[in-house]
């Protein structure tokens, strides 16, 4: 590939970045995890007209309130029957299996299929798939002049 194409925010590292691995078709798996994501949260990846600096990047904001715990019910309001909660539970869970950065850490796009059928038991939190919380990177931002 000589010059990278697709969507910003929906792209693999590994198609900016070599470090992280070659080209492959884990770079659509993580698209694909990317684009769920936007779908159960039924707005932008990164929107900064946000009421809040922590939601300005919704992956981070999802796992985090993923990683305490917390009802994901208000990722959208209209989910309100205890079988949408699971579902929603488990496309968040198999999005951020598909976002980890190293594409040797991602799941096949057959393993997403298995594990979206699957029981929402039998899935375990990924890692945290994110090198640097974005509010952290936006308080170590210095301008000089």
């Amino acid at each position: 590939m000589t010059h990278p194409r697709g969507t910003a925010g929906y792209i693999a590292p590994e198609v900016f970045c070599r470090n992280f691995g070659g080209v492959s078709h884990k770079s659509n798996v993580y698209s694909y995890g990317m684009l769920v994501l936007e779908m159960i949260g039924g707005r932008k990846n990164i929107d900064a007209q946000v009421s809040h600096n922590s939601q300005i990047y919704f992956p981070t904001w999802i796992y985090k309130k993923l990683q305490s715990g917390e009802d994901l019910t208000v990722l959208h309001h209209a989910i309100t029957k205890n079988e949408e909660v699971e579902t929603v539970r488990k496309m968040v869970l198999v999005s951020f299996w598909c976002i980890q950065p190293n594409p040797s850490d991602r799941p096949s796009i057959d393993k997403v299929v298995e594990m979206l059928e699957g029981s929402l038991q039998s899935l375990e939190i990924p890692p945290n798939p994110f090198m640097f919380s974005t509010l952290d990177a936006a308080q170590g931002l210095t301008i000089s002049s």
